[in-house]
């Protein structure tokens, strides 16, 4: 297998570029939010916007750009899509809430005790404003690489 042929696939790259960016905009998102710099967000899921919406909806739509949208890999990218997105938005975020919740009890339960277990991770998914701030830069990014590269 040759090792530039990965890094000629147009598709894949256009993905990974809108993940990166995904990832780079939470940083300055979060500031103005916070008014404190958290560059663990570069590694981490969660936040404005979703690296994950934004990663599948470009390759979505990149296949259907480079490769038609007639191709049973845009209708896979379709179904992969949709369940990213909504797993992203419902799940995952019910799935923080709950996690949100469990450490209250933690604390409620041992309050003044010392306790080694670590809090349950509570940013696990994303708001719909999250979710569509992803898809939103997914597109762009997939349409701005299709028109540089045709």
């Amino acid at each position: 297998m040759n090792l530039a042929a990965i890094f000629q696939n147009k598709v894949l790259m256009a993905g990974l570029i809108a993940w990166g960016m995904a990832q780079l905009i939470k940083i300055p998102l979060d500031y103005l939010r916070t008014r404190r710099w958290n560059w663990a967000l570069l590694f981490t899921s969660g936040g404005m916007p979703s690296s994950h919406s934004a990663l599948m909806t470009c390759i979505t739509l990149a296949i259907g750009l480079y490769h038609g949208f007639d191709h049973p890999a845009f209708a896979l990218g379709i179904a992969i899509t949709m369940i990213v997105t909504y797993d992203a938005a419902g799940v995952r975020h019910q799935a923080g809430i709950h996690a949100q919740r469990i450490n209250v009890i933690f604390e409620e339960l041992l309050h003044g005790h010392p306790i080694n277990e670590r809090d349950l991770k509570i940013v696990l998914g994303h708001t719909p404003l999250e979710v569509t701030g992803g898809i939103l830069l997914g597109l762009v990014v997939a349409i701005s690489q299709w028109l540089m590269w045709k």
